[in-house]
């Protein structure tokens, strides 16, 4: 079948209709082996046949479908579709496939190619398949798809393949253009045929029908730079020394058989295939690429097929284009590997855009490539930027961007843009802007003799013509006419009479204009040339006020007088006003403090209006103060101060008087004769401790206000005298603690607490350690620096201020004092601590020593399991957490506090118990009369305790009902009595021990048969039992450590018969009726607790018991610590 002609259109080659980086990716998603694809014409599952048939009762889009056809073996066959793109608004997506499955789009390469064009004027899309050099498996059914959409179109056509008469020549794969951006050795096959008979040898395919190498080496030199814009090359310098080296002539070699290719050419992503053959298979092969030498891996993959040695390189890059060679022996072969780009489309075409003159214009499109070489054109010449001209090119990944900075009319053409694969146009259009009134002209009303100013804007910067009463305005000294880029004024100085008329600006060009009228009129006036400069009128309180002001104008204005928004009215009481053709005048009888205030002046005729604001002040005698405060107090003085008064009336407040007087007292005595200018005043010559009040008079140039309000009573104080007994308490690597003694001398003032300060030494600056205050004669400084020497000082403070300092003799040094660790076991956690299984075991062991000392703990001399103990430390103890005990947690746990090389250790016994398992045998031993003699073995689980006893039930073989006859039994045998004579019996035995009864039970095997005729059986006799003895103390006293101001106790334990009295005794006397002690005894426990015990609380504790056999006395030492604050 002949070759398709060329079309006028600049014509797109795609690898697949949809977007070209798409395909890749779904190739490589689904795979490159062949093992699980279909043979040809395999009919498609049920699913895709019903998506088809729904798909297929869709509109149409095609306007001509592609036809069935024949080829020769060997020859070119091309199928055209075409679809109309009036009512779509992008391109349509087409796929072509084989039989009903295979996707073509995956399969172009050499011998497929697909094409699409686009005609402009009749708007339809043309798309091509075309199939070069067929071969016999091509034949087939074919099918066309289209789907825009929900819109879908789909057509099947026809293949056949007819053997060529001539026979089929040998082609050398070395010189093959391969194609392969699956990266499989088959790209461009139309099916898998040959990949799925493995028995079957590939033929080896002709080279690409577009090799760019031979067009350059048939080219002219001054067709090189159009060849490559064409073909996407980029480094044609390159390419052309690589050509050079390609023309030499080869010679023949021993160690190959077959050499490689002079050049290869692949497209960015794709595969290619490099191959020798060698004459001895036993000689060793390498490859190299710029000289370096070339390792397997996923990218460089080397076969070995007999004499023959591939090298395949995956996913092709720019910087896979150089050269390679191969050695074998002692010669090589090498060739040139050129990896070329795909052809740049255009995927957004360019639109038509409207502008005015002035705007910024932007020409978009987008390209297929990020970074793509793209030419502009404007009507048909190639647009080349320079640094000053308004055209650049602005590119951001795949847009490009033509920007024409302040377009004018002369950028009205067609553009367009040009790539390797594609182009496209607009049209641009620039207009003159409409002309926007962006501040019209306004009327004014103009005094005579001020200025006149006629203003507008305009949205373009053009010239004008002004004219009056519709003659041309010309300047003169007295007018100006001003134009400043978009703005236009007429200034007119001392406005006249005759100046009055219509104005009007009409703008050059446009037949717009902008009128206005100008009135010029001669407003009223006050006259205030009587007042003082701030129109100010004063006047005593209780005096009459005539206040006459002078006014002008034509004709005579109205005159209205108003304060606060609230008219004065002519006949009025005792203000009001009265107006004259030449002055009004305002009149207030009697005035009075709420007259002041500024009382306006409003005058209004026909040319216009006049405002004034005249002040009137009545003055008085001031408000009285308010009470004064008492800042600070001594030992026969105070400071005072306080706030003038709110009302000063109306003139400036002179002075101050002061007065006191004892709080018990009514006579008040003045402090001071002559006028006290400030608001503090210190008085003197008080009596310490006695309360007084004082009070305040202001004074103005009118006269004495009256007094104030007392101020709160106060009392002359002194300060303290300075603390005593500084030192230090302790110290760390940032903190030091100080504490101190109260000072001898307090005072009347009393002691409200203490002032803690430090400086560093070789400095001068005291620093405050605490924000507030303290009580306590004890404090922390923090945040110190390690190493440092500080001095300390404390002062104490009362109402009458801080005291003298007291000093620390020396300095400090801030480091931390090692404290070897010491371990306080708890009193509970001394002897075997007993949990069930199931419940939870938190024990809090604290402990002492500094710097913050190192625990370890161990479980029967090893290491704990921290997945199922948790341990957590802190500064002061640590806690052993057990969520559910288990019987595997019992043993004797260490733990070990180490401080540097000081080190204690402490132990602690833990015993988780459970209930026991059942007896291991019960047996019958013995029955006679109404008696069974029973006899059973110990569990073989005691629980992990002691058997506290058993449990025996009985049951009567007819019911089997059990009863229990014995409880909490501590022997290992027992007899059953009171049994009915007749009955057969079964018995079992519980076990028991803390937990409880055991969950089974277990059974004797033989029953008991109570027969009817018996012996008698005769109950021994036994003697009584002598239960009195001494009093013996079956736990002792324990030494303790007790925190000041938490409650301690001491425990013990004594038995005796009779009950033996207990004493306690503290240091050998006996502790009667003192409420800091409570004693308990309970069962044989004796317990001593002592409430918020203090250091003078430790000592020597004694418990004695005595009854009428004996004696007994035990004690132990109770150590009380304060724990620093």
């Amino acid at each position: 079948m002949p070759e398709p002609t060329k079309k006028e259109e600049t014509e797109v080659l795609a690898p697949a209709p949809a977007p070209p980086r798409e395909e890749p990716n779904k190739e490589k998603q689904a795979g490159t082996s062949p093992a699980k694809e279909w043979s040809v014409g395999e009919s498609p599952s049920g699913e895709d046949q019903d998506k088809q048939t729904a798909n297929n009762q869709l509109s149409t889009l095609f306007v001509e479908k592609p036809q069935g056809g024949t080829v020769k073996v060997g020859g070119n066959i091309t199928f055209i579709a075409k679809v109309k793109a009036e009512d779509l608004l992008r391109k349509p997506t087409i796929k072509w496939f084989k039989g009903k499955w295979m996707d073509l789009a995956s399969k172009a390469g050499k011998h497929l190619q697909l094409k699409e064009t686009f005609e402009r004027h009749s708007r339809v899309y043309t798309f091509e398949m075309q199939i070069i050099q067929a071969k016999e498996n091509y034949a087939g059914n074919y099918r066309c798809e289209v789907t825009y959409k929900d819109k879908f179109d789909s057509c099947s056509f026809d293949l056949e393949v007819h053997e060529s008469t001539g026979t089929t020549p040998n082609i050398d794969i070395r010189s093959a253009f391969k194609r392969s951006g699956e990266g499989q050795e088959d790209a461009g096959e139309l099916d898998f045929s040959g990949l799925l008979k493995r028995r079957e040898v590939k033929q080896q395919e002709e080279e690409p029908e577009i090799d760019v190498w031979e067009l350059l080496k048939n080219a002219k030199p001054s067709e090189y730079e159009k060849i490559a814009f064409q073909y996407g090359i980029t480094d044609l310098r390159g390419m052309l020394k690589r050509l050079k080296r390609m023309r030499r002539v080869e010679k023949k070699s021993a160690a190959f058989a077959k050499i490689l290719d002079p050049a290869y050419q692949v497209d960015k992503g794709g595969r290619v295939r490099f191959a020798v053959e060698l004459a001895d298979p036993k000689l060793e092969v390498k490859w190299y690429k710029n000289g370096q030498e070339i390792r397997p891996s996923t990218k460089y993959i080397f076969e070995h097929k007999g004499c023959e040695r591939i090298m395949f390189i995956n996913n092709c890059v720019l910087t896979d284009d150089s050269e390679y060679y191969v050695t074998a022996g002692d010669e090589k072969c090498s060739t040139e590997l050129f990896v070329r780009e795909p052809p740049v489309i255009v995927t957004k075409q360019l639109e038509d855009t409207k502008a005015y003159c002035g705007d910024r214009v932007e020409l978009e499109c987008e390209v297929s490539e990020d970074d793509a070489h793209v030419k502009w054109f404007k009507n048909g010449e190639e647009i080349i930027p320079s640094p000053r001209s308004r055209h650049y090119i602005k590119v951001e990944g795949k847009k490009h961007i033509l920007v024409i900075e302040e377009a004018t009319k002369a950028d009205t053409a067609e553009y367009s843009v040009m790539t390797t694969g594609g182009q496209s146009s607009a049209k641009l259009t620039i207009d003159l802007k409409p002309l926007k009134i962006l501040t019209p002209l306004t009327d004014q009303t103009v005094n005579l003799g001020k200025e006149i100013c006629l203003k507008c804007e305009i949205s373009e910067n053009l010239s004008g013509k002004w004219t009056k009463n519709g003659l041309p305005i010309q300047e003169t000294d007295r007018l100006k006419i001003v134009h400043r880029g978009r703005i236009h004024k007429v200034v007119i100085a001392n406005a006249l009479v005759e100046d009055e008329g219509d104005y009007v600006f009409a703008p050059d060009a446009y037949s717009v204009t902008l009128p206005a009228k100008v009135h010029v009129i001669d407003p009223p006036k006050i006259i205030l040339d009587g007042l003082d400069a701030d129109n100010t009128v004063t006047v005593i309180a209780g005096n009459k006020l005539r206040l006459e002001i002078p006014i002008s104008g034509e004709p005579p204005p109205k005159a209205i007088w108003s304060r606060a928004d609230k008219a004065i009215m002519e006949g009025g009481s005792r203000i009001r006003t009265e107006n004259y053709p030449d002055s009004t005048t305002l009149v207030i009888d009697v005035a009075e403090k709420d007259d002041s205030g500024v009382y306006h002046i409003n005058l209004k005729n026909e040319a216009g209006e006049a405002h004034a604001a005249i002040t009137i002040k009545v003055v008085d005698v001031p408000d009285p103060p308010v009470a004064p405060n008492v800042t600070h107090v001594g030992d026969e003085w105070c400071i005072m101060n306080w706030d003038p008064p709110l009302y000063d009336g109306g003139s400036p407040i002179l002075g101050y008087f002061i007065e006191r007087k004892k709080k018990q007292s009514s006579r008040w005595m003045r402090l001071n004769f002559d006028l006290c200018k400030e608001t503090t005043f210190e008085p003197k010559n008080m009596i310490e401790g006695v309360a007084y009040e004082v009070r305040i008079f202001a004074v103005n140039a009118i006269g004495l206000s009256k007094p104030s309000m007392p101020s709160k009573p106060f009392v002359p104080l002194a300060v303290t005298s300075p603390p005593t007994l500084l030192a230090v308490d302790s110290v760390t690597d940032t903190t030091v603690t100080m504490k101190w003694r109260p000072p001898d001398q307090i005072g009347a003032a009393g002691l409200d607490g203490y002032v803690l300060e430090y400086c560093f030494e070789g400095t001068d600056n005291w620093i405050v350690a605490n924000t507030e205050l303290i009580e306590k004669t004890k404090f922390t400084i923090t945040g110190l620096p390690t190493d440092a020497r500080i001095f300390v000082r404390v002062k104490a403070v009362n109402a009458a201020g801080a005291s003298e300092p007291k000093y620390y003799s020396q300095p400090i040094l801030v480091k931390e004092i090692v404290e070897a660790p010491k371990i306080r076991i708890p009193r509970h956690l001394k002897q075997t601590y007993i949990r069930r299984v199931g419940e939870a075991i938190n024990l809090v062991i604290p402990f002492q020593g500094k710097p913050r000392p190192e625990v370890t703990w161990k479980k029967d001399g090893a290491p704990i399991d921290k997945n199922q103990i948790n341990i957590r430390n802190s500064e002061t103890d640590t806690i052993i957490f057990i969520r559910k005990a288990e019987r595997s947690h019992s043993g004797k746990y260490d733990l070990q506090v180490k401080v540097e090389k000081y080190m204690e250790t402490a132990s602690i016994d833990i015993q988780v118990v459970d209930r026991p398992g059942p007896p291991q045998v019960v047996k019958i031993d013995d029955v006679w009369g109404e008696n069974v003699a029973l006899s059973w073995t110990p569990p073989k689980d005691d629980g992990n305790t002691a058997i506290t006893g058993y449990t025996i039930q009985k049951a009567d073989k007819k019911s089997m009902e059990w009863f229990t006859v014995i409880e909490h039994y501590h022997r290992t045998s027992a007899t059953i009595t009171e049994l009915v004579v007749g009955n057969e019996y079964y018995f079992r035995v519980f076990a028991e021990n803390m937990c409880g009864l055991s969950e089974d039970a277990t059974m004797t095997k033989e029953s008991a048969v109570i027969a009817k005729d018996g012996k008698i059986y005769k109950n021994p006799v036994y003697e009584d039992f002598n239960f009195t003895e001494a009093p013996m103390f079956t736990q002792p006293l324990v030494n303790t450590y007790a925190i000041a101001g938490y409650n301690a106790t001491l425990n013990c334990s004594v038995r005796g018969n009779p009950k033996p009295k207990i004493t306690w005794m503290k240091n050998k006397v006996v502790i009667v009726d003192d409420p800091r002690y409570r004693m308990f005894s309970n069962q044989g426990v004796c317990t001593l607790e002592i409430r918020k015990p203090s250091p003078y609380d430790g000592g020597t504790y004694s418990c004695k018991a005595v009854n009428d056999l004996g004696a007994m006395e035990i004690e132990c030492k109770l150590e009380v610590k304060v724990v620093a604050q």
